[in-house]
């Protein structure tokens, strides 16, 4: 799906101060990241500064991926396209952590995020290769190992830059961490179901599907039937097991980030409940959790992150 372009010219010829450059990571996230932007609010300044820059970095690696994803290309140009894009990613970022000056404002303020988090150079490039696969034309995944693989290039990486900026002294968060980006990707990936298909994307595993006997054609159809309802249910069962998973690692973060996650891993996965609610119906509408229900989820969070804290020291 093409996306309206940031309100901030990705291609500059001067180089935006580093304020400016936040406020743009600001501006893109309350825009497009509203989940992540609305519990962003329960951190402190500067982490959460951090992490608009994390997320708008992404955002202008998947937007590169739309403009390069042109519609009617033959194979050979979308391959070339795919390279020039390919290398332009990376030699922006390898710019970046050489310490050159930029003007694109994701990696002027990537750069100075750079100077107070160590952020590993191969973890960026792992969402680059994540986001070239879907650049093509026509997306499917065979088994669940390789779409395992896919949802951890494009969010158990971003999963793992945030949590140097949340803070954590354990070494297990970084599993949890992981855990947490698949539990949302595959919730991306149920959710988004009819709108993938119709531009001949299908996330869910074909050995699955087969399993199921749900062929490729009924999903490109939108054809709700007991056969998907049951498949559907397998589906939200193993998306909120990964959710239940990487719940123990929101107790391993520095205190005062385990709300924003804490917010940000529960309002995400009421969308499961949502689909539930919708009798598992994707093709009938998207699910959507409403702000109201996200607010409303605050007191109770926060009280049981408080409650979790208390035990913690007793123990």
């Amino acid at each position: 799906m093409k996306r309206t372009t940031p309100p901030f010219v990705k291609k500059r010829t001067t180089r935006p101060s580093i304020a400016e450059a936040y406020e743009h990571c600001r501006d893109v996230t309350a825009r497009f990241a509203r989940t992540f932007y609305f519990a962003s609010h329960f951190l402190g300044a500067e982490k959460r500064k951090a992490c608009y820059a994390v997320y708008a970095f992404c955002r202008y690696v998947d937007d590169l991926a739309d403009e390069h994803a042109g519609e009617g290309m033959k194979n050979e140009d979308l391959r070339r396209v795919t390279r020039e894009a390919v290398e332009e990613w990376r030699a922006d970022l390898q710019r970046v952590y050489d310490g050159e000056e930029m003007t694109i404002p994701e990696l002027v303020a990537w750069a100075d995020l750079l100077e107070t988090y160590n952020i590993p150079q191969e973890l960026p490039e792992e969402l680059i290769e994540g986001c070239v696969s879907d650049l093509r034309p026509k997306v499917r995944y065979d088994t669940f190992d390789e779409l395992y693989d896919y949802c951890y290039k494009v969010a158990s990486v971003v999963g793992l830059m945030t949590s140097r900026i949340f803070g954590t002294n354990d070494s297990r968060a970084s599993a949890r961490a992981i855990d947490l980006g698949i539990a949302m990707q595959l919730t991306n990936i149920l959710r988004d179901v009819a709108e993938d298909a119709r531009n001949d994307r299908i996330y869910l595993p074909r050995e699955e599907l087969e399993a199921a006997g749900i062929t490729e054609e009924e999903i490109l159809r939108e054809e709700f039937s007991p056969r998907f309802r049951a498949f559907m249910v397998q589906q939200v069962a193993r998306a909120r097991s990964y959710y239940e998973s990487a719940e123990e690692g929101i107790a391993m973060l520095e205190e005062d980030s385990r709300l924003t996650v804490r917010l940000m891993s529960r309002n995400y996965g009421r969308i499961l409940e949502v689909i539930e609610q919708n009798g598992y119906n994707v093709f009938a509408g998207r699910a959507v959790v409403p702000m109201r229900k996200k607010i409303l989820s605050i007191p109770q969070l926060w009280f049981e992150g408080k409650r979790g804290s208390r035990a913690g020291r007793l123990a």
